[in-house]
């Protein structure tokens, strides 16, 4: 009997260490595990944690590569602008000054009539001018009331001329009825018989005419010539 004990004990004991070690076993694969999972895990976070920064990297870099386009955009629209304006500003200052020149040449045409020999040759040929321009039989002239006698002067010496050029007769007529404006500095307004076709030889509208005609001459005077124009006509 105390054999089949010992037997027992003895037997007890290699069972309790076979648990042990399995259980040992057991735990040690359940830490592995345990680690394999965290590892895993720890990975898998950083990938993704790399992924969310560089997804919100790439975000950050595009909004400020749109933020940088769209300055750069509102500063060429700005300096396009500002060019723009300054522009406007020389073309303004050359009209200023053109228009400054023509008025002080308007102002400086009543200075014309006040020679009586320099006047006197101007208006024949303004009236002569005139009498070609129309080419009609019979024509009425206005004028400033104190050059009347100067114009009939000019009438008689230039109606034989205009005669045998064009080889007709012609009818002149001072109206004495409408003068010309106060402000006109001189010369005359021929009119048709009927009043409907007018040739103005005042000395503003011949002004006015010569400074349309040679404003390319005056620029290129005054500001020099433009770059960018290709023709001169």
């Amino acid at each position: 009997r105390n054999t089949h004990i010992c037997c027992c004990s003895v037997l007890l004991l290699c069972v309790s260490s076979q648990i042990k070690h399995m259980m040992a076993f057991i735990e040690q694969e359940a830490n592995e595990k345990a680690e394999e999972i965290d590892a895993k895990a720890e990975e898998e976070f950083n990938i993704e944690k790399g992924r969310l920064v560089q997804t919100q990297r790439l975000k950050i870099m595009e909004y400020y590569e749109k933020k940088e386009k769209q300055i750069e955009q509102q500063k060429k629209i700005q300096m396009s602008n500002l060019m723009n304006q300054a522009r406007l500003k020389v073309l303004k200052a050359r009209d200023d000054m053109i228009s400054d020149m023509l008025n002080e040449a308007r102002q400086r045409l009543t200075n014309i009539a006040k020679d009586p020999s320099r006047y006197a040759g101007l208006m024949d040929g303004l009236l002569l001018q005139g009498f070609y321009q129309l080419l009609e039989p019979k024509v009425t002239i206005r004028c400033r009331k104190q050059d009347v006698q100067l114009v009939q002067a000019s009438i008689q010496k230039n109606i034989p001329i205009y005669k045998a050029a064009v080889k007709n007769s012609l009818e002149v007529r001072i109206d004495q009825e409408n003068f010309l404006p106060s402000d006109v500095s001189g010369g005359i307004e021929i009119y048709n018989a009927n009043g409907k076709i007018k040739v103005s030889n005042t000395l503003e509208s011949r002004l006015d005419l010569m400074a349309q005609q040679m404003m390319p001459e005056i620029r290129v005077a005054l500001f020099g010539a433009n770059p960018n124009r290709k023709f001169l006509d």
